[in-house]
């Protein structure tokens, strides 16, 4: 599961990242978004986990809860994967 993580830290890094889901299962992959010129974060990122009750885990309990002085957004990553809400063409 691709998981949506906001209001992070300017001054957290992938691994610290990696390290606080980890608590709740298995870890793929973890991207802080930055600015393509000035490379610095964003303040969101993803974090894939392969184990969907895993994943749902670490979004309930992580959701709300303070992270190097921010309170971080967790949920499930939705957008450019979902291919249920395809636009429809009603103009002929």
């Amino acid at each position: 599961m691709n998981i949506f993580v906001s209001n992070i830290s300017f001054k957290v890094r992938e691994q610290s990242l990696s390290e606080l889901f980890a608590q709740y299962g298995e870890v793929a992959s973890v991207r802080i978004i930055k600015d393509k010129e000035t490379r610095r974060s964003k303040g969101y990122g993803f974090v894939e986990m392969p184990n969907d009750n895993e994943a749902n885990a670490a979004i309930a309990a992580l959701n709300g809860t303070n992270h190097h002085e921010r309170d971080i957004v967790v949920a499930e990553a939705k957008g450019k994967r979902e291919t249920d809400s395809q636009p429809t063409n009603t103009a002929e």
